[in-house]
């Protein structure tokens, strides 16, 4: 048996909300879900783990504070020292204080590109990549879910497209891959 994508389509996330979690309740795996908006509350119920673009957000942060420090000290202390109202140019321990404002900026100038790239990359859309949105009324005022036959072997494609129904859709594609 061929695998079957099905799509149902709702106009309200709460109507969407109330259908994931029947049929989560019964036992179907739901894979993803397609909205113009984050529907606050919607990943415990269809099963998607917490991201980890926190812990790649320090990593960011720290690699861009490892290089403003190392930028710094080259170039005002070791390559081109230059006497700024009096202060030494042999240490940067004793210029440090006056170093902080770039050290922050450039920590989070670091973290901010590497967790928009990362974001872009993780979802798969930068430009270039084939788009994985199966209607384009999910980016205006439609909400989708997904679910596969492949995944959900324990009902029948009639019986899932049935549960999917009850659930106050106004739309149902089915796709087979």
């Amino acid at each position: 048996m061929a695998d079957r994508i099905l799509y149902a389509m709702y106009d309200d996330e709460e109507i969407l909300k109330d259908g994931a979690k029947m049929l989560v309740a019964k036992g179907v795996k739901v894979e993803e879900v397609f909205s113009p908006f984050p529907i606050h509350g919607i990943d415990p119920i269809i099963g998607i783990e917490q991201t980890r673009l926190g812990i790649f957000s320090f990593i960011y942060g720290m690699i861009g504070l490892t290089l403003a420090t190392t930028g710094m000290w080259f170039f005002m202390i070791y390559d081109w020292p230059m006497n700024i109202g009096g202060k030494p140019s042999f240490s940067y321990l004793e210029n440090m204080m006056s170093f902080i404002p770039i050290t922050f900026e450039f920590t989070v100038l670091c973290a901010a590109h590497g967790m928009a790239i990362t974001y872009l990359i993780a979802n798969r859309t930068l430009p270039g990549m084939k788009s994985q949105n199966p209607d384009p009324r999910t980016t205006d005022d439609k909400f989708v879910m997904e679910c596969r036959t492949s995944q959900n072997t324990q009902f029948s494609a009639d019986e899932l497209e049935k549960m999917m129904k009850s659930t106050g859709i106004i739309e149902l594609e089915q796709k087979d891959i």
